[in-house]
């Protein structure tokens, strides 16, 4: 088995020079840095990370707390920050609170309990959570949803504006009875969703009709019962903005099931890009969100506090990109 000696010896470097890429210093040359990890692949070497810890205090690991590991938004979100902590010497614990901020409560107490380096979090509404982190004095990072009371470094999409450019284009599409499903009242970006969709309404001149806004769980069933409530409308709407992924699936598996053309009966906007947005018939019109720069992001902020903990707390803020495709457009003939 391999020794931090043969590693030195191998990347020619010092030991010491070893010891502090194992160990995630920051105040490495990138060139010994990417030696010293070559020759650690080659050799097979792995860090006793008993002893490693002892040493440190923390563990190498960084738990990930995400809202609900069934939604495929999260997919490229932790790929971004595993590619992150894995060049940063980390490992990355994958956990899903499943909007349940008692689960979420477990989540973070382990986290505590294991000393874990960092933590990178969409959490499932209030502070509470997120500051137990920060007070225990653990790197923290919010992601995707804003917290207010938190003082804690923050990454998120520009989900007002991403939304105004949805229910827009909806309008300069020729629809004027719009809808809007949207998220739980407690999540920041249901929230925000909601102001960008009322947002483009007042400045078209249309009125915001509270009867067209329905909040569901951010699930493909919340948007599937919310579509036939709003089918239940009389006069329906004539387009509908549904403000995550999975809401919008559920949204057009209503519309299916009801046999309603779209986009000629109802146009249709989804907030998240999706793979199969060009796949389905009609094509989905879509708000993307950068997922993968999200979680690369949020990583190197975790990196940042980790090496400098004193430093004051940043805000990120990413932007959306308004994809048009036939779901949103009346079709003639």
């Amino acid at each position: 088995m391999a020794t931090i000696y043969d590693v030195a010896r191998h990347a020619e470097v010092s030991p010491a020079t070893v010891s502090r890429v194992v160990n995630g210093h920051a105040n490495v040359d990138p060139v010994l840095a990417a030696r010293v990890r070559d020759a650690m692949r080659e050799l097979d070497y792995r860090p006793n990370a008993v002893a490693r810890n002892l040493r440190r205090s923390r563990t190498s690991l960084w738990a990930v707390v995400i809202s609900d590991i069934g939604n495929p938004f999260f997919t490229s979100l932790v790929r971004g920050v595993e590619d992150v902590a894995q060049r940063a010497g980390y490992s990355v614990v994958l956990c899903n609170s499943d909007e349940d901020a008692a689960k979420e409560g477990q989540y973070v107490s382990a986290a505590l309990s294991e000393q874990m380096a960092g933590v990178i979090i969409s959490p499932s509404g209030r502070a509470t959570h997120v500051n137990r982190l920060a007070d225990a004095r653990v790197p923290v990072v919010v992601i995707d949803r804003q917290v207010r009371g938190a003082a804690v470094d923050t990454v998120l999409v520009d989900n007002e504006h991403g939304a105004e450019l949805a229910t827009a284009h909806l309008i300069d599409s020729g629809f004027c009875r719009i809808a809007c499903i949207t998220g739980p009242r407690r999540i920041s970006t249901a929230m925000q969703r909601l102001r960008g969709y009322q947002r483009a309404l007042k400045r078209a001149g249309l009125p915001a009709d509270e009867t067209l806004v329905r909040f569901a769980d951010f699930r493909s069933d919340g948007g599937y019962h919310a579509m036939a409530s709003l089918l239940e409308l009389s006069p329906r709407p004539d387009a509908v903005f549904g403000a995550n992924n999975l809401m919008t699936v559920g949204l057009l598996e209503r519309l299916v099931d009801e046999r309603v053309d779209v986009p000629v009966q109802m146009g249709v906007v989804g907030f998240d890009d999706v793979p199969w947005a060009n796949l389905v018939r009609p094509s989905l019109s879509t708000v993307a969100q950068p997922t993968y720069e999200l979680g690369r992001t949020a990583a190197e902020l975790l990196v940042e506090r980790i090496t400098a903990p004193a430093r004051r707390p940043s805000t990120v803020t990413l932007h959306t990109k308004l994809h048009v495709r036939e779901s949103s457009g009346r079709r003639t003939g």
